[in-house]
């Protein structure tokens, strides 16, 4: 009885995140606990130009804009192809709240894949990468995959937030892309263009 009242209960944690869910075909998140980490991929298929999907991974100032949780961003150096991000907001999961305060090391390889590791912060560990797959016909095959580990929570706690926290990221990411998109199509059609 006790397995069957977890299962329900984690299942559902997982209903608003199903809530806001395009369909299947668009966006798929997978996610594997190794020792205290989460090991997560979230890959989209994208219509969008490759250079709209990379401008917009690398457009660190203005991620809060639209980046569930994410209060500020900032590029603090460059040195060619490596960024030093700071970033601070929180991820939060029904009740629970975390607060997050990281400086980032962001290695673009344009305009395919973008390498995220974490110089320090409030989190054990964050590290990760973008991957940009050019599918053909203006459709980008967008993928996250990374490792994820917060301090201070029990496992389950962690892995539940920090899955739904990256999960909520990658969604914003991916809406603002298509955004970024459609307004791009919609100038096209405009008359004298």
């Amino acid at each position: 009885m006790r397995a069957l009242t977890v299962r329900s209960f984690l299942g559902l944690l997982m209903l608003p995140a199903a809530w806001n869910a395009p369909a299947a075909e668009d966006i798929s998140v997978q996610s594997i606990r190794r020792d205290d980490a989460l090991e997560i991929v979230c890959r989209a298929t994208i219509d969008a130009p490759l250079e709209i999907v990379w401008q917009t991974l690398t457009d660190y100032d203005r991620l809060p804009e639209f980046i569930p949780g994410m209060r500020s961003s900032r590029v603090v150096e460059r040195r060619g192809a490596v960024v030093v991000v700071e970033q601070s907001g929180e991820a939060r999961f029904l009740f629970i709240v975390h607060p997050i305060e990281v400086t980032l090391v962001s290695t673009e390889s344009p305009p395919h894949a973008l390498a995220v590791s974490m110089l320090k912060g409030n989190l054990k560990r964050l590290d990760g990468v973008y991957r940009i797959e050019p599918q053909g016909a203006a459709r980008i095959l967008l993928t996250w995959r990374g490792t994820v580990e917060a301090l201070e929570m029990p496992p389950l706690i962690g892995e539940i937030l920090m899955r739904a926290n990256i999960e909520d990221q990658f969604r914003g990411m991916v809406r603002e892309i298509d955004r970024r998109a459609a307004l791009r199509r919609e100038r096209q059609r405009e008359p004298g263009r």
